[in-house]
């Protein structure tokens, strides 16, 4: 049973500076929530309770909202305003929550490993906060994934659909079709250019892992920009075993850029706040 979820963390954000100079990225508001609660709830959804964050320097702010403020909850005590907390209390009630730092940034990969201490030898999901998943019908993108684990107990990235003229912003996958939502991965390219993508079918920032990713990882030699790339040794499980590539049910929004982010932001104000669900 999967019970641990890794939220890399340890980015700077710089394609929301200035904003994020001084705020994680993590923390920016879609609505009434930072994008990392948003995370958080979607692996609570799907049995995880065991919460590990790769941080970095300036990233305090997450520690602290995953903890209670006593001062802030004794200021508003016996008002209405106590309502709005009740979000993040469940999630402070119903989860752990550990932190390591990743001392430099040295891509995916290398954040994943340096969230081995908190992991250990099971296997676990990671979340990429600034994907933003949502399905208003049914099971999280997490819970779906967590389902489909259960089933073929291997490591599983959900995929998506992209436009040709996007597909070099992302890790790509082909595979041989087992049904029409579910593929067993054969080749994964990083960041390819149009004419050199396997398909259109998209890594994002959904992963269920098994914990013989680490050693792959330590295996995997550094890439362009000294960065190591969990794509590295997915394709190496995938050749040793399998890898599976999930077309996942529901919406993902890219909050990593400034319209993906606006769209999010318009999205569940209409959908979650004005509507009470979130």
């Amino acid at each position: 049973m999967i019970k641990k979820c890794l939220f890399p963390a340890a980015g700077y954000g710089t394609r929301f500076l200035p904003a994020t100079k001084a705020m994680p990225k993590e923390m920016l508001p879609i609505v009434n929530k930072p994008l990392i609660q948003y995370g958080v709830e979607e692996a609570l959804s799907a049995g995880l309770n065991e919460i590990a964050m790769v941080t970095g320097r300036g990233k305090r702010a997450l520690e602290d909202h995953f903890d209670i403020s006593y001062e802030l909850e004794e200021q508003i005590r016996d008002t209405d305003k106590e309502k709005y907390l009740v979000g993040i209390r469940r999630l402070i009630d119903n989860c752990s929550f550990s932190y390591t730092r990743q001392v430099e940034m040295k891509g995916l990969g290398h954040a994943i490993l340096s969230g081995r201490p908190l992991i250990g030898d099971e296997p676990f999901a990671v979340v990429l906060a600034d994907d933003l998943c949502l399905n208003l019908e049914g099971d999280s993108v997490l819970s779906q994934m967590v389902k489909l684990y259960n089933q073929f107990r291997c490591s599983i990235v959900a995929v998506q659909e992209v436009p040709m003229e996007e597909i070099h912003k992302y890790g790509v996958i082909a595979g041989e079709m087992i049904r029409d939502d579910i593929y067993r991965v054969n080749s994964m390219v990083e960041k390819p250019k149009p004419e050199d993508a396997p398909s259109n079918l998209a890594i994002i920032g959904r992963y269920i892992l098994t914990p013989d990713i680490f050693g792959l990882i330590e295996k995997t030699e550094p890439g362009k920009g000294g960065e190591i790339q969990i794509t590295d040794a997915l394709m190496k499980q995938a050749q040793d075993g399998c890898v599976l590539a999930y077309k996942f049910k529901g919406q993902r929004f890219d909050c990593g850029g400034a319209e993906g982010y606006i769209e999010a932001t318009n999205f569940c104000y209409e959908n979650l706040y004005k509507t009470g669900r979130g």
